[in-house]
């Protein structure tokens, strides 16, 4: 008989197999917590979507028929499978898996999270690794639709609508400069300092940073860009051999302090603080492997002022 044509449930296959085993209707509905008459219900439907006796009642028990015996294997391997499967589902545990994770991120974002997050599940995920793509790919909203990207984190406004996101934290921004620039040794900046400096500017596609324009344009005001980037990987080193200055974000800022001899002002204007959030597709959001993932990112990345529950949008 086609498969197609058959009728069966999963129950049905369970007491199958049980019966394979145990050999009696009432060891059966002992084991399954069934009724000896919801067994023998359930053979009878087996037997009729089937078109075989399947089991005839013999002094020994139910012993099967060449067909049974001709099932016995391939249903075995079935419901083995399933409860593998579901048993992977069911828990995930970090210390001993080999899974990959892939994070989209921004340069920014690469240069603030992945030295923390490298260091950190070095320690209780050792054969955990991560491959980390761009969040400026075309197709970011697909892949993580598919399940082919995991986690987002950023300043993603393209992300906002029809996926899960929880707020790991808020900064604001900040000026950074070389220690020796003109204008280091002022506490405060003003408008004017801000405005007739020199500037670089990261364009970072993809992120929202453009709020700092956004804030002068209302004053009619305009920065002065001497040096335009992509992208945050050289701002540090060229701060350092320069008289530009730069705003960026602040955890990107006490990054590099330190290892460029660079100082750090606030803006003279107000701008409005930017939210980072982790992102990621519903097909996922149930995943125990995801869960801990997202749970660890949350760790070690919320300042525990921002909220922090998961949700849809």
């Amino acid at each position: 008989m086609e498969i197609s044509r058959l009728n069966l449930n999963l129950n049905l296959l369970v007491v199958f197999h049980h019966v394979l085993l145990l050999k009696r209707v009432s060891a059966v509905a002992q084991a399954l917590g069934m009724s000896q008459p919801a067994v023998s219900s359930a053979l009878g439907r087996l037997r009729a979507s089937l078109g075989d006796e399947l089991f005839l009642r013999t002094q020994a028990g139910m012993e099967p028929t060449p067909y049974a015996l001709q099932l016995a294997e391939p249903v075995a391997a079935a419901l083995d499978g399933l409860q593998q499967a579901f048993n992977v589902r069911a828990a995930f545990d970090p210390a001993s898996s080999s899974r990959s994770f892939t994070i989209a991120m921004t340069d920014v974002g690469e240069m603030y999270f992945l030295p923390v997050l490298v260091e950190k599940l070095s320690a209780v995920a050792p054969s955990v690794t991560l491959q980390i793509v761009s969040v400026t790919q075309a197709s970011l909203k697909e892949d993580m639709a598919s399940g082919r990207i995991d986690l987002a984190m950023g300043l993603l406004p393209q992300l906002q609508a029809g996926f899960f996101q929880q707020a790991l934290f808020h900064q604001k921004y900040i000026c950074l400069m070389r220690q020796a620039h003109p204008l280091s040794g002022k506490s405060k900046l003003s408008l004017t300092d801000f405005t007739q400096a020199e500037h670089v500017r990261i364009v970072a596609a993809g992120t929202g940073h453009g709020r700092v324009d956004m804030a002068l344009e209302k004053k009619k005001l305009r920065r002065q860009f001497r040096l335009t980037v992509p992208h945050y990987v050289a701002v540090g080193d060229v701060l350092k051999h320069s008289d530009l200055i730069a705003t960026v974000p602040e955890r990107f800022a006490d990054r590099i302090l330190t290892a460029f001899d660079l100082v750090k002002r606030d803006l003279p204007m107000k701008v409005d603080q930017s939210a980072i959030h982790q992102f990621w597709h519903g097909r996922l959001h149930r995943d125990p492997g995801h869960q801990w993932l997202r749970r660890f990112t949350a760790a070690l990345f919320s300042d525990g002022r921002s909220r922090s529950s998961e949700s849809a949008v």
